[in-house]
C-alpha cells in the first residue's frame, strides 16, 4: 500500500537533519545537564502535567546574571532545565539604527530595544512544555542570524536579562524573581573586558556607550526593579549561601510526576481501543518462544526478531489511510484495488533498539524517509533524557511510524511522541510500533495521546520495581547487537531496561 516517495533528492539528503538538540549546557560531578530535553510526564491532553517553574534573574549589565544562572542549574541537579537569555530578543534594527549602533549611538539599554511580545510568547510556551524557536543575536553585526535555534520545554526555566522585571506581562510568568546586585565599578570592568575581547569593540566606544546609555539606564529602569525581587543576591555567582537558599526553595516547589503515578489509575481498566496486538497464531507464539528464551543464540535471536518485525510493520501499514484505486491489468481488464492516501510515510526510530526495525520498514515501503531520536535513561534518576534528534524536512505533512522494540513504562515513547508533536506532526498520523509492550506502557501512551495508534506483537502484564517488563525479553539491544551489559548489573537486571 506504500507508494514510492519522489523528492528529487538523493537518499542521503532526504534524511538530512532538520533539527538537532542543543549541546550540553554544563557538566556537573553527577551528570550532564541538557537544554534540549523535556520531562516525559504528560496528562490526558498530551501536555505537561505541571507548568515549568520559571526563575527570573535581573541585574545590571555584566553583574554576573549568567554565572548565577549556571550555579543554580548545577546546584539544582535536575536534567530538565532551560536557560533563556534576554539578549536573544533584541529588536531587528532599521538601516538608520544600524548606522547609529555602529557608532555606539544606539541605546541597547532601553526597554524599547527589546521585543517583549516575542519574549513573553516564548516564555509562556516554554512554561507549557512546548518547543519554541529562539532568535540568535549577533552582537558584532547588531542583528539576528538567519538560523534560529529550537528549545524544548523543561521543569525549570531560568530567564535572565537586564530588563527582566520591567514588563508586567513578563513578570506574571515568573514564579521566582532574583536580583543580582554587583558593584558598579566591577560591572564596568567586566563590560570592558567582554565587549573588547568577545564583541570586537574599542575601549573608547565601550566607555562612551556606558556613560551615555548603560549607567543612566541602570539608574532609571533596572535598579528600581530591585524592589520587585523575592531575593537579592549581592556579589553575584560568588554568593553560594544565597544560591543554596534559592535551590532549596525551587526543590520545594518542584513536584515530580512519575509515569507510574500517571498510569496507576488505569491499570485495572481494559486495554485501550487504540491498541492493536498481532494475532497470537502458533507461528507468532513460536517466534516469541524462541526470542524470549535466554538460551537462544544471537543469530537465532536476530533471525526470528526480524521475522516478527516484518509481520509487525505489515500490520501497522494496514492502519494507514487508503482509497479505491482502479488499474488496468495486462489482460486489459479493470481491477479495483487500494492505494495509500496521504502525502508521505516517514519512519522514526528511537535509538538504539528501534533502529533494528528500519530494514523491515524499508523492505515494504519503497523510498521511505527515516528519522532518528536518541533517548537514554539517566542511571541516577531512572528518567529518560532526550540527547539528539534527526528528522526529515517537512515531517509535519507525513504519516509517521514510530519504532521502538520494547516499551516498559512508556516514558521514552511519550517523549518521542511529544517531539513529533513539537514538529507539527498530527497526533492521529502517528503509529507507535513495538515488538513487546507492558500494560503499564500501553496505558501511559494511550492516556497521554489518545489519538496515537499503538501496534505490537504481544503485551506483558507486569513491570517489576526496576521497571523491567516481566516475563519480558531481556535487554533487546544487547542481545541483538551482541553488546554486554554494564558490569554493575546483576542477572536480574537483564530483563528489560528499556523505558
Amino acid at each position: 500500500m506504500c507508494r514510492p516517495v519522489s523528492t528529487g533528492l538523493s537518499p542521503r539528503k532526504r534524511t538530512t537533519s532538520q533539527c538537532k538538540s542543543e549541546p550540553p549546557l554544563l557538566r556537573t560531578s553527577k551528570r550532564t545537564i541538557y537544554t534540549a530535553g523535556r520531562p516525559p510526564w504528560y496528562n490526558e491532553h498530551g501536555t505537561q502535567s505541571k507548568e515549568a517553574f520559571a526563575i527570573g534573574l535581573c541585574g545590571g549589565s555584566a553583574s554576573g546574571k549568567t554565572t548565577v544562572a549556571r550555579k543554580i542549574i548545577e546546584a539544582l541537579d535536575v536534567p530538565w532545565v532551560v536557560l533563556l537569555s534576554m539578549d536573544s530578543f533584541y529588536k531587528v534594527l532599521s538601516a538608520e539604527e544600524q548606522i547609529r549602533a555602529a557608532s555606539n549611538d544606539y541605546n541597547f539599554d532601553h526597554p524599547d530595544a527589546f521585543d517583549f511580545d516575542l519574549l513573553t510568547d516564548t516564555l509562556r510556551k516554554l512554561k507549557q512544555g512546548k518547543s519554541v524557536k529562539i532568535p540568535v543575536y549577533d552582537f558584532t553585526t547588531h542583528g539576528r542570524q538567519k538560523e534560529w535555534k529550537t528549545v524544548y520545554g523543561a521543569s525549570v526555566i531560568i530567564f535572565e536579562g537586564i530588563m527582566a522585571f520591567t514588563d508586567k506581562k513578563l513578570l506574571q510568568l515568573l514564579d521566582m524573581k532574583i536580583f543580582v546586585d554587583t558593584d558598579s565599578d566591577i560591572r564596568l570592568v567586566r563590560r570592558l573586558r567582554r565587549d573588547i575581547t568577545e564583541r570586537g569593540r574599542d575601549i573608547d566606544g565601550v566607555i562612551k556607550q556606558y556613560n551615555k546609555f548603560v549607567k543612566p539606564a541602570f539608574e532609571q529602569y533596572i535598579e528600581p526593579t530591585m524592589r520587585l525581587a523575592d531575593i537579592v543576591v549581592p556579589r553575584g555567582g560568588g554568593n553560594m549561601v544565597a544560591i543554596d537558599l534559592i535551590v532549596q526553595h525551587v526543590h520545594s516547589q518542584l513536584e515530580e510526576v512519575r509515569t507510574a503515578a500517571l498510569a496507576s489509575a488505569h491499570q485495572a481498566q481494559p486495554l485501550p481501543q487504540t491498541l492493536s496486538v498481532l494475532e497470537s497464531t502458533p507461528q507468532v507464539r513460536g517466534m516469541h518462544t524462541i526470542i524470549r528464551n535466554k538460551e537462544t543464540s544471537r543469530d537465532e535471536f536476530i533471525f526470528y526478531s526480524k521475522r516478527l518485525m516484518r509481520l509487525l510493520i505489515e500490520r501497522a501499514l494496514s492502519f494507514l489511510p487508503s482509497q479505491v484505486h482502479v488499474v488496468q491489468t495486462p489482460q486489459g481488464e479493470d481491477y479495483e484495488g487500494r492505494a495509500f492516501h496521504g502525502k508521505r510515510i516517514t519512519g522514526v526510530s528511537i535509538l538504539r533498539a528501534g533502529e533494528t526495525m528500519e530494514p523491515a520498514l524499508r523492505a515494504v515501503c519503497k523510498d521511505v524517509r527515516i528519522g532518528k531520536i536518541l533517548i537514554q535513561t539517566n542511571q541516577d534518576t531512572g528518567e529518560p533524557e532526550l540527547h539528539y534528534l534527526r528528522l526529515p524536512k517537512d515531517i509535519s505533512e507525513d504519516h509517521v511510524i514510530l519504532m521502538d522494540c520494547t516499551v516498559s513504562t512508556g516514558a521514552a515513547a511519550m517523549m518521542a511522541v511529544r517531539v513529533l508533536l513539537d514538529h507539527d506532526v498530527q497526533e492521529d498520523k502517528i503509529l507507535l510500533v513495538s515488538l513487546l509492550m507492558a500494560e503499564m506502557g500501553v496505558h501511559s501512551v494511550a492516556y497521554a495521546f489518545p489519538q496515537v495508534k499503538i501496534i505490537t506483537t504481544a503485551v506483558d502484564k507486569k513491570v517489576n520495581h526496576l521497571f523491567h517488563i516481566i516475563p519480558g525479553i531481556g535487554n533487546f539491544g544487547d542481545r541483538y547487537f551482541g553488546t554486554d551489559a554494564p558490569p554493575d548489573w546483576s542477572d536480574e537486571d537483564m530483563d528489560e531496561p528499556s523505558y
